[in-house]
């Protein structure tokens, strides 16, 4: 059955009920929480939830089986359904470096929420307008309190539990980059990582009462805008921290959980740097739930999450939808990488689950990009059994339906199959598209260290792969408001994906570095390039506010550069 998810339990046959039909509501407490039974006649549809929610979710299945007809009638028979995880979350990067519009947020909350999706959370840096401290969010286009109010509100209607998300150790560049904040830092002066390359400041030095004071002030700002009761503060990479000072790291998270801004509610936090530290997890205060992340379809959440369930803290499984760093995704690792988290949930007795969408270095990739692994995540998270094998022709399908709106059904297979033409490379590397290598590390020799093996074929036989579906693109027919927007993100994503692919072809063909492309290569290349960053300008502001493009667009400034230099 082409529903998104699948329900538990269908039984239907092809007898038509009139769209028109009135729809009967009763409570049924005996039915699971969030769970609700649909009984599809001739005479009538009857709708038992177990609550509220339930009621919602199967309005929202009702209102997929419509699509399934043109007439909008309905099968019938009987459904009864209800979830898996109790907590089914999203996580959206607005900081990293897109901050979207609000109607780009509400339409993406309808889809999700029609997807059974009943947490989002937008993680945040900097882009909520803090009174006291605008030299760190004046160029970000940032969230108003008003704003985040005015979310809170329109998720609560779709039973959407909107999560405050503020990171409060690492990943503070953005503040740490102002001289008034630069003394918080562990390292003022900057640091020298493991690959040797140089950043600034990252994290604040959790052992200053300074770095808590600012934190405190943050989220007693914050908070009050959401009605949740959990708040997500992240505590992840906090790379200047040596790991001789996992008791500083302790200290901090026992004082952020005993300040009076995190009182009553339930702080999550990231669980990698407890993960290296045996027993460090066991020796947490009470109210705090781990987030275990990984991004690769392998890997071990099973034994992330035994490890976790033996302190008897609470915990989730965060996947993620694996569109970072790739331009058009890396769809077959999303799906088994979301597909891997949510069967060592239920395994294990993870209490939730939170599908990540990252921004990495720009946040190059266009929404569309991530909603097969949103979809993918959505339905595993409902219920695994009747949704395991839901990829590749069934998932394609389904997004079409209920995620696109294209009768041709083009639009799905088309977006999975550019979402996986970096597999036509025979050397892969974690966390990001190999074929993106050219322009998130332009200065990079091909061919060796952990591209060791790679070939000018490869980049070819990615580049017609690339071609082959963006051509299939033009009979498409996507009737969803944005549905001409999302071909041309498709089709731009895929020129640039395409450039790059040139790119590492001519640098493989010579001794696998930029300067040895030949000069007149280099300024085909340029060329090509060029007019790119004006189209990606355009893409992005049709969808989110202007803070934070032109550091994307720094990117693609900078391998021009290299091209012309």
């Amino acid at each position: 059955m082409n529903l998104l998810p699948r329900p538990r339990s269908a039984v239907l046959d092809d007898r038509g009920v009139a769209a028109d039909e009135k729809v009967e509501l009763h409570i049924d407490t005996a039915l699971p929480a969030q769970g609700y039974r649909l009984e599809l006649t001739t005479s009538g549809v009857f709708l038992s939830s177990a609550d509220d929610p339930g009621r919602f979710y199967g309005e929202a299945t009702l209102t997929q089986l419509r699509r399934l007809r043109e007439d909008g009638s309905l099968p019938t028979g009987v459904i009864e359904d209800w979830p898996d995880m109790s907590i089914r979350g999203v996580m959206l990067d607005v900081s990293r470096d897109k901050v979207p519009t609000m109607p780009t947020l509400t339409a993406l909350i309808d889809r999700l929420a029609g997807w059974k999706i009943n947490q989002l959370q937008l993680y945040m840096e900097h882009t909520f307008a803090y009174r006291d401290h605008p030299e760190v969010w004046a160029d970000a286009s940032p969230f108003a309190a008003a704003e985040v109010e005015e979310l809170d509100r329109f998720c609560a209607d779709r039973h959407v539990e909107l999560v405050p998300n503020q990171n409060c150790l690492g990943h503070m560049q953005r503040w740490l980059q102002h001289d008034r904040y630069r003394p918080l830092a562990i390292r003022p002066e900057g640091h020298t990582s493991k690959s040797g390359r140089w950043w600034p400041p990252t994290t604040m030095d959790p052992a200053n009462p300074a770095s808590l004071e600012l934190v405190r002030s943050l989220l007693a700002e914050l908070l009050p805008c959401f009605s949740s009761d959990r708040v997500h503060v992240g505590l992840d990479e906090p790379w200047e921290l040596t790991a001789d000072r996992i008791d500083d790291y302790q200290s901090y998270i026992h004082q952020l959980r005993a300040a009076p801004e995190t009182a009553g509610r339930d702080v999550l936090m990231w669980g990698d740097i407890l993960a290296n530290h045996p027993g460090a997890a066991g020796q947490l205060p009470d109210g705090i739930t781990i987030c275990e992340w990984g991004y690769e379809d392998w890997w071990p959440f099973n034994a992330r999450a035994e490890a976790l369930a033996g302190t008897g803290r609470p915990f989730w499984l965060c996947p993620g939808t694996s569109s970072w760093l790739s331009l058009l995704g890396r769809t077959s690792n999303a799906i088994g990488n979301n597909r891997a988290a949510v069967e060592a949930a239920i395994a294990t007795g993870a209490t939730g689950v939170l599908n990540t969408d990252w921004g990495d270095f720009g946040h190059l990739q266009y929404l569309p990009v991530s909603e097969p692994g949103l979809a993918a995540g959505a339905a595993f998270s409902w219920c695994l059994a009747a949704n395991a094998d839901l990829d590749g022709e069934p998932l394609a399908a389904a997004l079409d339906v209920h995620g696109f709106d294209d009768p041709s059904a083009i639009l799905g297979r088309t977006l999975l199959s550019l979402g996986d033409a970096h597999r036509s490379v025979g050397v892969q590397v974690p966390n990001m598209s190999i074929l993106c290598l050219p322009l998130y590390q332009p200065g990079m020799t091909l061919g060796e260290g952990p591209t060791s093996g790679l070939t000018a074929s490869d980049f070819a036989r990615a580049e017609a792969v690339i071609t082959e579906a963006a051509d299939a693109l033009g009979p498409a027919q996507v009737r969803r408001d944005d549905g001409a927007l999302i071909v041309e993100e498709l089709r731009a994503s895929a020129d640039l994906l395409v450039l790059l692919c040139l790119d590492g072809q001519a640098r493989l063909q010579a001794d696998g570095s930029l300067s040895g492309v030949p000069p007149a290569t280099r300024r085909e290349l340029a060329a090509r390039l060029e007019p790119m960053l004006d189209r990606h300008r355009a893409l992005w502001l049709a969808r989110n506010r202007p803070g934070g493009l032109s550091d994307s667009v720094g990117w693609l400034e900078r391998l021009l550069s290299r091209y012309r230099s």
